[in-house]
């Protein structure tokens, strides 16, 4: 009884929180939006993290014989076009109407100088889901023009924009630059050192 009382309790200093700034949704509204918000940002980035596997897929495929190579490509093309078309662009669209629609609702949160940051990555983020249309498209009319130890690497930068964003909306301001460059360059050498033990196994 006591521990639903203080979660009813919390619950109603959040909307209070939440309701003051906010010019069109009511605080229950905007808690559902940011929900939906939160899921599609789940199921974008899944979409960024597996499209450029398909694509080092596809590159690799051109290696075989011809007789394989042209199953694997028709396969691995009707497997792209149902993720990047069914979930990956619709997630990218929906993310930012959601998001445009809750900072409008509540400019206040343009003034924290983190956001800023934030929305900076988020900028990025998209020009790097830009370059994956652009990846695809080539590949689609069997264009190569990366390798696939290429492709690995570029696979990895959503990995590193996932990182910033999440430490940078969890941690704020008390999150210091010299250490988060300083960790994400940590992040960037793991990564970097997991592709080089992975080509090296490989062969």
């Amino acid at each position: 009884m006591t521990f639903h009382y203080k979660m009813h309790k919390t619950i109603q200093d959040q909307l209070l929180i939440i309701d003051h700034g906010l010019k069109t949704f009511t605080p229950m509204t905007f808690l559902y939006l940011k929900a939906v918000h939160i899921i599609f940002v789940v199921t974008w980035f899944a979409g960024l993290f597996y499209m450029p596997r398909l694509f080092i897929y596809m590159v690799e495929a051109h290696e075989k014989p011809e007789t394989e190579k042209s199953v694997l490509l028709a396969q691995l093309k009707m497997m792209a076009s149902r993720l990047w078309y069914g979930i990956t662009w619709p997630s990218a669209v929906i993310t930012f109407g959601i998001g445009a629609a809750l900072i409008i609702d509540n400019p206040e949160w343009l003034k924290p100088g983190f956001m800023h940051i934030k929305l900076s990555l988020v900028f990025c983020l998209y020009v790097y889901h830009f370059s994956l249309q652009v990846l695809f498209g080539q590949l689609k009319k069997d264009v190569v023009k990366y390798s696939s130890q290429q492709l690995r690497l570029w696979n990895e930068v959503a990995t590193l924009f996932l990182i910033s964003i999440v430490f940078l909306i969890v941690l704020k301001s008390a999150l210091s630059m010299v250490w988060g460059v300083a960790g994400l360059f940590a992040v960037t050498l793991l990564i970097m050192a997991g592709i080089w033990m992975y080509k090296k196994y490989r062969k």
